[in-house]
């Protein structure tokens, strides 16, 4: 378990995360929920002072236990799944951040339940996603999160707990004396590469290893983004493509955990955007309906890419938060069918309208699932000029 003076730095991060994410400093009286599972508890009581401290109005909001959730989805009728409570659209519309402590006690405890049942109930709850959206694109609203161990985890990851443990230390920075000057040297490093690679004038991007022969269009009006402080840790650098230009065959080496299922070895094939051949070694018939959601779960609304000279993370974590910044020997890519992240379009977000979004390739669903290739790989940039160049190889950015 994460000690007390750990617990301390994690706060310290996710307070930079958060202040970070925001661009701007909480002001007084402003509100932050902080949201947590069970065993989050003790970081989610430090958080909770600290946001005292400095004047900020904290509103706590334990996530269901696992045998609530399992329990929901065996006995819910279709008005109690699509149920949103008074005073959550209230809240949403009016928090100024949101801090999300994840420590799941399990991974798979949803297995049985139809997936298609599942995805109802995520739909349903996609207006209060439309109005953090809104919120964040106004600078009104920011939001972190983080993963704490578990015995789950650790077990699902084929590691004991004080080994999981200690890859979140190591993977969170929690093992330097100031954490924090960590991840601001690390933002400052990788917002040179993000300039770098905005400034290039690119017609698509190819994507090769082993298994995965992908092209992305990135499209108009686009910029990269990432180690915004919006995940800790993140080294991500990602876009949100024009989800019009997507072409070929993408696979998932890594496993994933997703709304109570394992799902391994995911490949899927795209023609003219849309994902038209979907496998996987386990866990396909939940996919599929995954992607049956809603008209934009078929279609990729983020490409990422992680440089292993900033990512510490080298042991598959049985959690997308860490296994989307797997650096390793040769770093990663990941996709993420469904939505696009508004902050990678190159303007003023406020301005970004759904007819705009629509205009530019931008994809909007209630999913947003993150898909992740650890294979060495090589990413080259076709440019509008006719010239081609290698962004990225063995995990390293070259530009």
């Amino acid at each position: 378990m994460l000690t007390e003076k750990n617990l301390e730095k994690y706060a310290d991060v996710l307070l930079w995360g958060l202040k970070t994410a925001k661009k701007v400093s909480l002001k007084k009286n402003e509100i932050v929920l902080i949201q947590y599972d069970l065993p989050a508890l003790r970081l989610a009581e430090i958080l909770y002072g600290r946001l005292l401290d400095i004047g900020v109005c904290p509103v706590q909001r334990m996530a269901p236990t696992c045998g609530m959730e399992l329990s929901f989805y065996q006995k819910a009728n279709p008005s109690q799944l699509t149920f949103i409570a008074p005073g959550d659209k209230e809240l949403f519309k009016n928090i100024n951040g949101r801090i999300y402590l994840h420590a799941p006690q399990s991974l798979t405890h949803l297995k049985d339940i139809d997936p298609a049942k599942i995805g109802k109930a995520i739909v349903s709850r996609k207006p209060l996603k439309d109005i953090l959206d809104l919120r964040e694109e106004l600078r009104q609203y920011a939001w972190t999160l983080c993963i704490l161990p578990t015995e789950e985890l650790a077990r699902q990851a084929k590691m004991t707990l004080p080994q999981y443990t200690t890859q979140v230390i190591k993977g969170c920075y929690l093992d330097c004396d100031d954490p924090v000057a960590e991840w601001k040297r690390i933002h400052k490093e990788i917002t040179v590469i993000k300039s770098r690679l905005t400034a290039l004038k690119v017609k698509y991007f190819h994507v090769e290893s082993a298994k995965t022969d992908l092209r992305i269009t990135p499209g108009d009006k686009r910029k990269w983004a990432g180690v915004s402080g919006h995940n800790v840790p993140s080294f991500e650098i990602f876009i949100s493509p024009d989800w019009r230009g997507t072409e070929g065959v993408y696979f998932a080496n890594l496993p994933s955990f997703r709304s109570g299922n394992y799902i391994e070895d995911v490949r899927i094939t795209f023609a003219r955007g849309q994902a038209v051949s979907i496998e996987a070694k386990q866990g396909e018939e939940f996919v599929r309906k995954q992607l049956a959601m809603d008209e934009g779960a078929r279609r990729v609304g983020e490409f990422s890419l992680t440089d292993k000279r900033f990512s510490r993370i080298d042991r598959f974590m049985a959690e997308t938060l860490f296994d989307e910044n797997f650096g390793g020997k040769v770093g990663n890519c990941h996709i993420a069918l469904g939505s696009s992240y508004s902050d990678t379009y190159n303007g003023n977000p406020a301005r970004l309208t759904t007819a705009l979004k629509k205009r530019l390739g931008f994809n909007d669903s209630a999913l947003h699932w993150d898909l992740v290739n650890t294979e060495q790989k090589t990413v080259t940039a076709q440019l509008i000029s006719g010239k081609k160049i290698i962004i990225y190889d063995r995990g390293i950015f070259k530009i």
